[in-house]
């Protein structure tokens, strides 16, 4: 299946295996209806799927409407540069302005340069510091 091998991919490159349940449930929740799932588009170049977005939908206290969180983006190592990245940004930006949430945030770690380029143009870096319970 393209978008496991894809969904593999993306993982590796962030220092991350998963079991396979966790892919099953995965590809489960992205087709179906619960709105509480996320939400996952592919990129295509000449019929060839050369990238992915997963993003969801949920509340935030300092709002009125839902934001939406850009989860997971990545476009092929030979496609990065080509605007993969930028037309799946750009959908995930249509799909929240469709469903009334105009803010749309996602985090990426340091040392990712190559797509940081591409952030620093489309998003804006703000000072917040991720932290996770150990």
């Amino acid at each position: 299946m393209v978008w496991r091998r894809l969904w593999k991919d993306y993982l590796a490159f962030y220092e991350t295996t998963l079991p396979d349940a966790i892919y099953t449930s995965t590809f489960d929740r992205l087709l179906g209806n619960d709105p509480r799932d996320f939400n996952g588009l592919v990129a295509e170049v000449d019929g060839k799927v050369v990238g992915l977005t997963h993003y969801l939908f949920h509340r935030h206290g300092w709002k009125v409407e839902e934001v939406c969180y850009l989860q997971d983006l990545y476009a092929l190592p030979d496609m990065r540069g080509k605007g993969v990245g930028l037309a799946l940004i750009e959908a995930v930006y249509a799909a929240a302005d469709a469903q009334g949430a105009p803010s749309v945030y996602w985090l990426t770690q340091d040392f990712n340069d190559t797509a940081r380029v591409l952030y620093d143009r489309v998003g804006v870096v703000t000072p917040f510091i991720k932290y996770q319970r150990p």
